[in-house]
């Protein structure tokens, strides 16, 4: 059986993440890692904080704080909201790790060593004002392609076209603000993507075939529109310093390596990091080198595709080194705040630590995957997160274990009634919850969320349905023992769903499973046979009733949320 390695796209140090950030990468992950895990698979999912460039150093300069100290108080802050959202992380790395100095710089000398990395001359700008070369993320101006007037010189966050800071129209430094540069020689190391093109072709036309269509598309324009050899340092103080031993010279200048050429290889070195936590326990090499063994996916939001479908790929390519290389990219569209972007620079929309603020993970959790922007934009609104949370959570499945149990408890006391045999609606019943979970547990294998969530949520309709049929409120006034049936067989139920629901809302599964006293209950998955019979616990299992799992969004909540974030037309 494959060993599963998952990766999610590196979130920046530089500040709090919003909530379309976690929606694209990190959170359905961390879904699909529960999944494989409870069912049986060996996973290792891994993150890191991406620390270095630009955006480390302004954000630090900002905060008035040394960049390494800026950036450890930020890891810290990130990890404590991710782990608030229940992200199942085997290991939360940092890029500024000496794992990942140390295997970037010898992905840089075996590039080398095979002619795809060579030393040139180039022209780039230079601040009069700063007295220093300006790497592409401190120069900010007007895309040329949509006019967006906050473009960097690497990337324009509008249209997400790659650029080159002399690209920019009316540029100054992202420093002082000053507009008098001038372009001056200087050298730097080039990563000859263009001798690479053909193999990095054959790979994704072999592998790229089965990724969704948003990740291939988007591969397949960077191919088509031709790759072109790439700098790959920068003249920054922060960073994977390029190795004196190969290129004495730029070390003595204090080139360091561009954030996109050592932020990929950070998910191997976040492995390494993992495993040097207990070395003898664990081989980060047997999950990244001659691994034929690990199926390898990655998440990430579409801006992040092109790096990781033919840049890093072309890396690891280029070492003629037998580094694993991805499987499966699931890739994202942007979830929007009324129809205008999240955005961690301009502070629009919801952000993660304001998200926990307000209600639990599981609120969320729930809400992102049931709206995962997977074929197209999606946007976010307080009223569809309070129509979602409210009808599915609180209504379908919150009701459902709240009025079972609290009935329960009041007319047959504090243990799982036994009643009668189950009957033809019990048999029909396992029967239609099989099916379900059959169609939830495809969606699963087949990384398609929204599906998954749709099939969930039918799975706790499917006992409200059964309920509804056997009414057991009226059960009990003509047959006691038919009522205490219909009950257990809906106590069942609530475990099911305690077992299967936990990838999308951890903790009210938990919540779910801990209602029961059931001695030795270490089931991480249900069969379909198990599913059918609907008798996993059985009577006079001791029970408790938890508190309520969801409470209702009300006006008056709404109300508050759009004053404090913004809603409707000033949000757009």
């Amino acid at each position: 059986m494959a060993r599963h390695l998952i990766t999610s796209a590196l979130p920046y140090i530089n500040g709090i993440k919003h909530l379309g950030n976690m929606v694209g990468s990190m959170l359905p992950a961390d879904v699909y890692a529960r999944y494989l895990r409870q069912t049986g698979r060996e996973t290792l999912y891994i993150c890191a904080t991406d620390e270095h460039g630009t955006p480390a150093e302004l954000a630090a300069k900002e905060a008035g704080l040394p960049v390494d100290a800026y950036c450890a108080q930020q890891h810290d802050a990130q990890k404590a909201i991710y782990d608030g959202f229940g992200l199942s992380f085997d290991h939360f790395g940092r890029s500024s790790s000496a794992q990942n100095r140390e295997i970037t710089q010898h992905f840089a000398r075996q590039l080398k060593k095979n002619g795809f990395i060579e030393e040139r001359a180039i022209r780039q700008v230079y601040s009069l004002a700063d007295e220093r070369f300006l790497p592409d993320r401190y120069i900010v101006g007007t895309c040329p392609h949509c006019g967006y007037d906050k473009a960097r010189g690497d990337q324009c966050e509008n249209c997400t076209r790659v650029l080159d800071p002399t690209d920019l129209i009316d540029a100054r430094s992202a420093i002082s603000g000053s507009s008098d540069l001038e372009v001056r020689e200087t050298k730097h190391l080039f990563l000859l993507q263009s001798k690479l093109q053909g193999e990095v072709e054959a790979w994704i036309d072999e592998h790229g075939k089965d990724w969704p269509v948003l990740a291939s598309s988007i591969a397949r324009k960077w191919l088509t529109e031709g790759l072109h050899d790439r700098a790959i340092t920068r003249d920054l103080d922060w960073g994977v310093p390029v190795p004196a031993d190969t290129w004495p010279e730029l070390a003595a200048e204090g080139k360091v390596f561009y954030v996109w050429f050592d932020a990929p290889v950070e998910y191997i070195g976040a492995t390494k990091e993992w495993a040097d936590e207990r070395p003898d326990e664990r081989d980060w090499k047997s999950w990244w080198y001659e691994a034929s063994d690990v199926r390898y996916t990655q998440f990430m939001g579409k801006d992040n595709v092109p790096f990781h479908t033919v840049m890093f790929p072309a890396t690891e390519i280029g070492t003629r080194e037998p580094w694993k290389r991805v499987d499966y990219v699931k890739a994202f569209n942007w979830l929007n705040y009324y129809g205008g972007k999240f955005s961690t620079s301009q502070r629009r929309g919801v952000f993660t630590h304001d998200a926990l603020e307000i209600l639990p993970a599981d609120y969320w959790r729930y809400f992102m995957m049931a709206n995962a922007p997977e074929s197209d934009d999606t946007s976010f609104s307080w009223e569809l997160f309070s129509a979602t949370v409210n009808k599915d959570l609180a209504d379908v499945l919150g009701n459902f274990v709240n009025r079972v149990l609290s009935f329960s408890r009041k007319r047959f006391g504090d243990e799982v009634p036994a009643g009668s045999e189950a009957g033809a609606a019990e048999t029909e019943l396992g029967r239609e919850v099989a099916r379900l979970l059959a169609e939830y547990e495809g969606h699963m294998e087949e990384m398609q969320f929204r599906k998954a969530a749709q099939a969930l949520r039918a799975l706790w309709s499917a006992g409200n349905s059964y309920l509804e049929t056997k009414a057991p409120w009226l059960e009990i006034k003509t047959d006691p023992d038919a009522a205490a049936l219909t009950l257990r067989t809906a106590m069942n139920l609530i475990h099911l769903y305690s077992v299967v629901s936990e990838p999308f809302i951890p903790a009210t599964a938990a919540a779910m499973r801990s209602a029961f006293a059931l001695a030795g209950d270490e089931r991480t998955w249900v069969t379909q046979d198990e599913a059918c019979s609907l008798s996993s616990v059985p009577a006079g299992t001791p029970f408790t009733v938890p508190p309520v799992l969801f409470a209702k969004i009300t006006e008056e909540d709404l109300e508050s949320y759009r004053e404090r974030f913004g809603g409707g037309d000033e949000a757009a």
